[in-house]
Order: C-alpha cells, then sequence, then structure tokens
C-alpha cells in the first residue's frame, strides 16, 4: 500500500469493487442495481431510455441516488422541469464507446454524447471524472459498461 500524500498521482488506480456481467442493456442493468431510480427517472423525463437501451456500445458515468441527493436543493427538481437542460446533464455521463477501467485510467480526458470534455485523472489511487470518483468499475451490460460514480456531473 503507497502511503499518503507524497505524489501518488500517477500510480496505477485501486482495484474496484467490479460487477458481474449483466445481461440485460445499460437500462435494465441499472435499474436491476436498484441505487439508480433517480438516474432512470431523470433518463425517461429526458427521453433518453430508448437511445441508452439501443446497440450502442455506450460508456455510462452513472451517479447513484444518493449522489443525486447531494446536489444543492432545488437542483433536482429544476432539472426535472427542464428537460433541455437535463438531456445536456445527462448527455454528460455518457462516452461513445465501450470504454473499461482499464482504458479509462490512461484517459486525461473524453469526448461526451454531450461535447464536453470532463477532466479525468487518478488520484491517490482512484479514478476521477471532474471531482466525482469512481466508486464501482466496469457493470458490464449487453451495450455497454457502467462505471458507478459519487457525484452528478453538471457540464461547465
Amino acid at each position: 500500500m503507497a502511503a499518503c500524500g507524497g505524489g501518488d498521482d500517477d500510480a496505477e488506480p485501486t482495484p474496484l469493487p467490479t460487477a458481474p456481467a449483466a445481461a440485460g442493456d445499460i437500462v435494465e442493468t441499472a435499474v436491476a442495481a436498484g441505487n439508480f431510480t433517480t438516474l432512470a427517472r431523470a433518463l425517461e423525463a429526458a427521453g433518453l431510455v430508448e437511445t441508452l437501451k439501443s446497440a450502442g456500445p455506450f460508456t455510462v458515468f452513472a451517479p447513484t441516488d444518493a449522489a443525486f441527493a447531494a446536489l444543492p436543493a432545488g437542483t433536482l427538481d429544476r432539472l426535472l422541469a427542464n428537460k433541455e437542460e437535463l438531456t445536456k446533464v445527462l448527455t454528460y455521463h455518457v462516452v461513445a464507446g465501450k470504454v473499461t477501467s482499464a482504458d479509462v485510467a490512461k484517459l486525461t480526458e473524453a469526448t461526451t454524447v454531450e461535447g464536453s470534455k470532463p477532466r479525468i485523472k487518478v488520484e491517490g489511487g482512484r479514478v476521477m471524472i471532474n471531482d466525482a470518483t469512481v466508486t464501482t468499475a466496469d457493470v458490464m451490460a449487453t451495450n455497454g459498461v457502467i462505471h458507478v460514480i459519487d457525484r452528478v456531473l453538471i457540464p461547465e
């Protein structure tokens, strides 16, 4: 184990929990996991369910229900009431193609479906997407991969 502090920023990421391959697509896999009910509701409100059920492949950085709950008061309700803004936020969590944790750890940025490029870095053995930490990697679905994150990503 590496000691805390002292320039381990380029160290290999600590292996994260991974989930067994799912028999379903990204949406079915997320719903079955049980901790993405807010994400599923948001995808439905934005009209993105069918897109993420299509052939893909897609990589989704999926915020948990706890990540949505941690947003500032009123933010989720505002997003759910504004389909355009909600779509922008949700597509900021999606990368075209299947990008596994081994691939993500080698990147410094990735172009999202929304069009922006969030920062990717390995810090203290953890993979970070902007200020969000990947808590579970490589949740395989039939049309891509999900990486669970602990914060909702908001495009600048």
